[in-house]
């Protein structure tokens, strides 16, 4: 009994020290790979203590490697865009431009009354309110509501109300995402010319580069505060 009560312990100190070092994502919150890992090594660490003629190693070992192949997906994420798109999808619009993508909704097997629900949590209980809703790949919704629908602040007294739009990552780690210039109608001169413009001698030293909301450029260079003019 005793050494159940001993392995337990080890157990359970051990996945929490693992779960700590993969990052502070909440459950909620974890990409589709980081929740096989976390499945996994919940599955792993209550074998041994259910079983003691199991090796606490025998779980410990194969935690530890989940560990690492966590830690190294994530490193390829970071540096690679394609590795993100296969590995974690990218986010589907579900609302653009106050209409509902019905397609887009029924390819996420998502339908309306699951959607209503996501609105009415996020505090929209209007569809008409809605000028985008993005289903992000951890499950979130995100909104942008129709710029009248935004609470007022002291800079919207007396200025004219205009339509914001979503952002559009141009460089992300130093890479030119060069389908988003395309969306945006632009080549690779017109961001260079933005960069000199910014005094920044090329995107390899770009951390994130964006055409935010307001239309306006901001970026964060590798290793400094972020900036936005």
């Amino acid at each position: 009994m005793l050494i159940l009560v001993i392995r337990t312990f080890f157990l359970y100190f051990a996945v929490i020290f693992i779960m700590r070092m993969m990052g502070k994502k909440q459950i909620g919150e974890l990409e589709p790979f980081e929740l096989v890992i976390a499945l996994m090594i919940s599955d792993l660490a209550t074998l041994p203590m259910q079983d003691i003629r199991i090796p606490i190693l025998h779980a410990v070992i194969p935690i530890v490697t989940l560990l690492f192949l966590q830690v190294s997906t994530s490193y390829f994420e970071l540096k690679s865009e394609v590795a993100r798109r296969i590995l974690t999808g990218t986010p589907s619009i579900l609302i653009k431009d106050g209409k509902i993508d019905i397609s887009e909704l029924r390819y996420q097997r998502f339908n309306i009354n699951d959607l209503l629900e996501e609105l009415r949590l996020k505090g929209y209980f209007n569809l008409s309110d809605v000028q985008y809703a993005i289903l992000e790949t951890s499950g979130e919704l995100s909104i942008l509501p129709k710029t009248g629908q935004c609470s007022a602040t002291k800079d919207d007294i007396n200025v004219p109300i205009t339509q914001e739009s979503l952002p559009v990552p141009l460089i992300m780690d130093g890479n030119i995402n060069y389908k988003n210039l395309l969306l945006l109608e632009k080549d690779e001169l017109w961001l260079d010319d933005i960069l000199m413009k910014h005094r920044i001698s090329s995107a390899r030293d770009v951390f994130i580069g964006m055409i935010d909301s307001k239309n306006k450029f901001y970026y964060q260079l590798k290793e400094r505060k972020g900036k936005k003019v």
